[in-house]
């Protein structure tokens, strides 16, 4: 199954994005955490991804496209994966369709979460404190989400012409979410 899951920053999907993997015995892709671990690692992306994220901004498409097509070249993604934070414009929707063109592979599904911003923004505030996260200040928080909102969410419109789109209620339990994805995609 190739999966990519899509929603506000802070909506849960890195959390979703686990427990499908394991349900579905596929590997997470998150961009966001391969970013940190550089940042993590004081790696040149590294420093170049910190500094974009301190201001609520995203990495470029040529050095996301770049990460994800390594990453999908691995031995463990090639009966399937799904695909967190990426893509996030209409270019890296493009990118995706070549790389797995290339590869002979198509997606299967696309999960939207669905979510209230103010209660992203509640969440997200929260996760700073308990993690010490310096990219989760609640002016970068806010930023990120007019980001998705203008230059994101117009790819679910791709995604739903497709036939891909499957939305979910992305506020609740973690237990109740993630029976919701499993749910729609089963059916789907």
């Amino acid at each position: 199954m190739r999966l990519l899951i899509m929603g506000p920053p802070g909506a849960g999907k890195g959390t979703q994005a686990k427990k499908i993997a394991e349900h579905y015995g596929i590997p997470a892709v998150s961009t966001g955490d391969i970013f940190r671990a550089n940042v993590a690692a004081g790696t040149p992306l590294g420093l170049e991804a910190k500094r974009i994220m301190a201001e609520g901004g995203y990495v470029s498409d040529e050095i996301t496209n770049g990460i994800v097509a390594n990453r999908l070249d691995e031995d463990d993604a090639e009966h399937g994966f799904l695909l967190d934070g990426y893509p996030r414009t209409l270019p890296q929707v493009h990118a995706l369709d070549a790389m797995l063109g290339a590869r002979g592979h198509r997606l299967d599904h696309v999960i939207s979460l669905q979510a209230d911003v103010d209660a992203i923004v509640e969440r997200l505030k929260k996760r700073a404190e308990l993690e010490g996260r310096e990219d989760d200040t609640e002016e970068a928080i806010r930023v990120r989400q007019e980001v998705y909102a203008k230059e994101t969410a117009p790819l679910l419109a791709v995604f739903s012409e497709r036939g891909l789109l499957v939305e979910v209620d992305g506020l609740g339990s973690m237990d109740e979410v993630s029976e919701r994805i499993f749910a729609a995609l089963d059916a789907g």
